[in-house]
């Protein structure tokens, strides 16, 4: 909490104002948290995770201190330091117990891959165990230098960069496979071939990138597929509460330690979502309204994204931030401050409780309990809502540029070492309450429908008894699922990624895809009697994972260094 999530905070609020985007602490902290406790052997695994968990949610919450620099930018009035603390801690708060209240359904009902997850997980589990060390350290520690080299070279050489070399994102196509990866290639080329046509119904400018309009499709699309997901999932649970008599399972990560307790987090999240309330209202002099409908929006994106983050590793923080202005646009809120401190909510939530959530994938992985977990999830929180605001001042105080609006400035005004994207992108969507664009909405609209009728139509033919003996039954009958899931029929969920950026890193997601399914089908079966890894540790995870692990270390090792360079 002291030592590692702050580092990785530095790095990536230093990413945020300078590029526009920051790699998330749970891989680095959780390499170095197994350090810490190699020396306790294969249960060292669980004390690595809680020091990851906690290191991580520093490390986001000073990610956040991007929304500073947006109030900067529109020129809002001072607010108080204590003030946003004490906004962003209790949000935080509320968003980490709504993330922990959606773990059941996404990591254990679902059972979603969250790549860094995984890989935090194999990597925890390999470096604290002497046997899975011995079987797995190659492919492991070969990712791991492989992900290094490619993110620097990808940084410093100009060919690496023209084809956007990104090593994280083939490392997590290795980890989900072609069904998943050829969707993100799938709807990032529709997107693409459609970008002419959303430039003549004036949905874009020439010259614009597809995915400045495609992103709200993309995020319609998984709003679509999770109505029906959503829908079946309480469905089976409201039948599950009418067969009184039926036995709980207890996990076995809760027959030790303390008991996860419903009722205990329900209070917490009522506790927090009314404190957020009273801050935004009493500080801000934000309706109350506006308040509970930013706060009702948590609940949706909370588990949109967290479905989106759990099958592609990517959480779309800054769409739900933009999707949330416009909808409060759509109602008629007109001033930015009150835009700002009202999306802020989500942001921040879908920040906080996708780190929740990504982290709850490792610990179940791992058997770790996960009201600790909780726990030291709460104390990186407490410290990250104080260090977001202090870095934020302190970059902006050391570099008065950062205050200066890029939105207003010519190409050849803005600062290129500072080309705060993520910023840039805020005070454009708060800017449009006083300019309105009701095509955003409709392109909402547009892939909540899709995504719906898409979803809807894969439950109906997978759950076809003779389309499932068809698929079982033959090589043709594989054939023709996989392309049904892959480009015929792909789940929206993955498909939206391909919006949600552009089209060279959808194709390195694709790549890492086909070839590990293609390495896992081809390769021979292991032998009976012959030692083997666990099965969430093949041999494209753990190199995926330490692709995404190096690719890590590389960005952390450039900011800082980044840093030190502008410090001097």
């Amino acid at each position: 909490m002291l030592l590692l999530g702050p580092l990785g905070g530095i790095a990536a609020a230093f990413m945020n104002f300078s590029i526009g985007f920051y790699v998330g602490g749970q891989v680095l902290a959780g390499i170095l948290g197994s350090v810490v406790t190699y020396g306790y052997g294969a249960e060292g695994k669980h004390g690595a995770n809680y020091i990851q968990t906690t290191a991580a949610s520093v490390a986001g919450m000073m990610a956040m201190s991007t929304l500073i620099q947006a109030m900067a930018w529109m020129g809002m009035p001072e607010v108080p330091a204590w003030q946003l603390v004490t906004y962003m801690l209790c949000i935080g708060m509320m968003a980490a117990g709504i993330g922990m209240l959606y773990t059941p359904i996404l990591v254990e009902r679902m059972q979603l891959t969250f790549p860094s997850g995984l890989a935090v997980a194999n990597i925890l589990r390999a470096l604290t165990d002497p046997v899975l060390l011995k079987q797995s350290v190659s492919r492991l520690f070969g990712g791991m230098g492989a992900g290094l080299m490619g993110g620097i070279g990808a940084a410093k050489l100009a060919f690496l960069g023209a084809i956007e070399l990104s090593a994280s994102t083939f490392g997590a196509g290795l980890i989900v496979g072609a069904r998943v990866g050829i969707p993100a290639i799938v709807g990032g080329g529709i997107f693409w071939a459609l970008a002419p046509y959303f430039v003549s119904i004036g949905w874009l400018k020439e010259g614009e990138p597809f995915r400045k309009i495609a992103f709200l499709i993309a995020l319609g699309l998984i709003l679509g597929a999770a109505i029906v997901d959503l829908s079946l999932i309480f469905w089976r649970v409201a039948r599950r509460l009418s067969q009184p008599g039926e036995r709980i399972v207890v996990p076995e990560e809760q027959r030790t330690g303390p008991r996860a307790s419903l009722p205990r987090l329900l209070a917490w999240v009522g506790v927090w979502t009314v404190a957020t309330i009273v801050c935004g209202v009493q500080f801000f002099n934000e309706p109350l309204g506006y308040m509970i409908l930013a706060v009702a929006l948590v609940y949706l994106f909370v588990i949109v994204n967290g479905i989106s983050l759990g099958l592609t590793d990517s959480n779309p923080i800054s769409s739900a931030f933009v999707v949330t202005v416009l909808i409060l646009a759509s109602i008629g809120l007109k001033d930015p401050m009150l835009g700002l401190m009202a999306a802020m909510v989500v942001f921040v939530s879908a920040s906080v409780a996708g780190d929740m959530q990504q982290d709850r994938s490792t610990g179940w992985r791992l058997g770790s309990n996960r009201t600790l977990q909780f726990r030291f999830q709460v104390a990186g929180l407490l410290l990250g809502s104080v260090l977001a605001v202090a870095v934020a001042k302190f970059f902006m105080t050391a570099y008065p540029v950062l205050q200066l609006d890029q939105t207003v400035m010519s190409a050849d005004q803005a600062p290129a070492q500072w080309t705060s994207a993520m910023t840039y992108k805020f005070v454009g969507a708060l800017r449009s309450l006083t300019e309105p664009k009701p095509y955003q909405t409709q392109a909402i609209l547009i892939g909540v429908l899709i995504g719906f009728a898409t979803e809807l139509l894969r439950k109906i033919i997978k759950a076809n008894k003779g389309y499932q003996r068809f698929a079982a039954g033959s090589k043709a009958g594989f054939a023709t699922d996989f392309m049904l899931d892959a480009v015929v029929l792909p789940s929206p969920y993955a498909s939206s990624f391909g919006g949600f950026v552009n089209l060279h890193t959808s194709m390195w997601f694709a790549a890492g895809g086909v070839i590990s399914s293609a390495i896992n089908t081809l390769a021979p079966k292991p032998k009976a009697g012959e030692e083997q890894l666990p099965d969430d540790m093949s041999s494209t995870s753990l190199v995926g994972g330490g692709l995404i692990a190096g690719d890590a270390l590389a960005a952390l090792g450039l900011g800082l260094a980044g840093m030190a360079a502008v410090l001097g």
